[in-house]
């Protein structure tokens, strides 16, 4: 008896010392590649240009100045009007998608979700040769420029609303039918029933919709730095204090104050997040919808409506990437495809990106899954376990071109070991990796959290390690889950500029960098061409993610089936 206390015992230590190895790998990777940079940068805003301290001196400096309340002003006004306008048409849109009877909806569904596959840069890329001085539809916009708030507001439109689609059509898809069943027996209009029963449902579904869409719009960059003129924000601000006047403590002071606004939307959707309740419970109906003929014909012409809309940005982007020279030579060729004579980098920032999406998919799925797995399922040392999960979640509310600021401070530097990283492949993936950290961990504790409690319990009373469980039970049944991190995690790193703008060197530059850099430089048609490239391998990925998600879901989740 004593004998096995002891194996028991010395299994026991074999798993706490496996979890204690884990959990200190991640949360030494936390404090080095998210805390530390952050660190830098708050540390640099009060620093002068050649490292001495000066108190808040940037800061009032900063303060004093016009343009910054100028940039304050546009950037709250752009967030408004975006998160207004995106909010009614996307809320509009999950209706349709999920409280009718409308045809085609898995066309729609797909149009929805279409935009987010691009660059934040194509959709400005395409309004300029739609709205632009030379576009072809300018005579709509009546004389007014769409370089500026039209212009931004479009283009952050257009971007934003997959986004605010996903999180709507999750909050109205869960309904409980009898509350319709009650509003129909007491005679109540569909109208009255819609602002009673549909809407405060979704309350709290719309509310984190709008901080999301809010907050994107504050911490982007691409949308306003090409189609922008002189509209200034604070995510372009940053730009030109660092790329443009080398005023790196005045760029600190910039992301303390862009860092603001994303760390109240954030604390803000927490507190919503935990005031939600389930909707549902074990008497509750499923709601399914009924065929009604206008109330369906008229989602349907909305639908059509956004999808039409949709398609005419991204089919402007692949005209023009198709133009000979716009607007003179409007002739179709693939020359603006001939990146090697339109660029000096030719097509390595297209393969580049290519490359830092697979290794950021790999090793953030692995980094994240890993770490979300110590944190849920670990058995011992709580308080780290507790202090991790605090960690995980600071990314989200850590606007991109801020991170990437962080990481120039605190990795460009002499005395830093971890110097040598600087501009490499793999100091892209590791930025790319932290700044979409925070969605892939929700995504893993939520797949963690759906596998019954009884199976940890089991494999302990059988005395099978910890390790052992992970592979043959936990691992295989939350494939799907790090699949779709990993696809995350792919189409993000071959989307993103803001985290990057500021780490690429000569040899590892992205594509969407690059697209940023030809639109500067008055080849709008190659930097069409590059998106619609980028958009193109994004789309390519999904469709493979999505085979093999079905292909594992008949191979690992026959568990879920009765």
């Amino acid at each position: 008896m004593k004998r096995r206390a002891v194996m028991a015992s010395a299994k026991m230590s074999q798993d706490n010392c496996i979890l204690l190895g884990l959990l200190t790998l991640i949360f030494i990777f936390m404090m080095l590649f998210i805390i530390m940079p952050l660190w830098a940068m708050m540390k640099k805003s009060v620093q002068n240009s050649d490292g001495d301290f000066v108190g808040l001196d940037n800061f009032l400096a900063y303060f004093a100045t016009d343009s910054l309340w100028v940039s304050l002003s546009n950037t709250f006004t752009v967030g408004l009007i975006v998160t207004v306008v995106v909010g009614i048409l996307a809320f509009g849109y999950a209706y349709a998608l999920t409280r009718t009877c409308m045809p085609y909806k898995g066309l729609f569904r797909f149009m929805g979700a279409a935009p987010i596959l691009a660059p934040s840069l194509l959709p400005a890329i395409s309004l300029i040769f739609l709205f632009g001085n030379q576009g072809v539809a300018k005579a709509l916009l009546q004389g007014n420029s769409v370089y500026g708030v039209i212009g931004i507001s479009l283009g952050l439109i257009f971007w934003t609303f997959p986004h605010a689609l996903m999180i709507l059509t999750t909050s109205l898809r869960t309904s409980d039918a009898r509350l319709y069943e009650a509003a129909r027996a007491l005679n109540t209009s569909p109208i009255k029933t819609f602002f009673m029963v549909t809407l405060p449902a979704a309350k709290y579904g719309l509310i984190s919709t709008l901080i999301v869409v809010f907050t994107l719009v504050v911490c982007d960059f691409g949308v306003p730095k090409v189609i922008g003129g002189s509209y200034n924000v604070l995510a372009t601000d940053i730009f030109k204090q660092v790329v443009g006047q080398q005023n790196f403590s005045m760029g600190a002071v910039t992301s303390i104050l862009l860092l603001l606004p994303a760390i109240l939307a954030f604390t803000v959707d927490r507190w919503v997040q935990k005031k939600q309740k389930s909707m549902l419970d074990s008497r509750s109906v499923p709601y399914q919808p009924e065929p009604n003929k206008l109330r369906d014909s008229l989602s349907l012409l909305y639908c059509m409506f956004i999808s039409f809309a949709v398609v005419v940005v991204l089919g402007m982007a692949i005209y023009g990437s198709l133009v000979t020279f716009w607007p003179w030579n409007k002739a179709l060729t693939l020359n603006n495809y001939n990146f090697a004579e339109m660029s000096t980098y030719g097509w390595d920032p297209y393969f580049n990106s290519l490359k830092l999406g697979m290794w950021t998919a790999i090793v953030g799925s692995i980094v994240i899954f890993l770490g979300a797995y110590g944190i849920e399922k670990g058995r011992a040392f709580a308080p780290l376990r507790q202090w991790m999960q605090m960690m995980s979640v600071i990314p989200m509310a850590v606007p991109g071109l801020v991170l990437g600021l962080g990481y120039i401070f605190y990795f460009n530097d002499a005395n830093n070991p971890l110097g040598v990283l600087y501009g490499t492949m793999a100091f892209l993936v590791i930025n790319t990796v932290v700044h979409y950290y925070t969605v892939g961990h929700m995504t893993a504790l939520t797949a963690l959290k759906q596998l019954p409690a009884e199976i940890e319990s089991t494999a302990a009373s059988v005395k099978l390690p910890q390790y052992k469980l992970f592979f043959k039970v936990t691992l295989p049944c939350c494939l799907p889950a790090v699949l779709d991190i990993a696809i995350y995690l792919f189409i993000n790193a071959l989307t993103t500029t803001s985290a990057v703008v500021f780490l690429y060197s000569t040899q590892t530059i992205p594509a969407s960098v690059s697209v940023l850099n030809m639109d500067d430089a008055g080849q709008t048609g190659s930097a069409a061409a590059m998106a619609v490239m980028i958009m193109i391998s994004a789309a390519a990925a999904k469709l493979l993610h999505m085979a093999l998600g079905k292909w594992l879901e008949g191979k690992t989740q026959a568990w879920r089936v009765r």
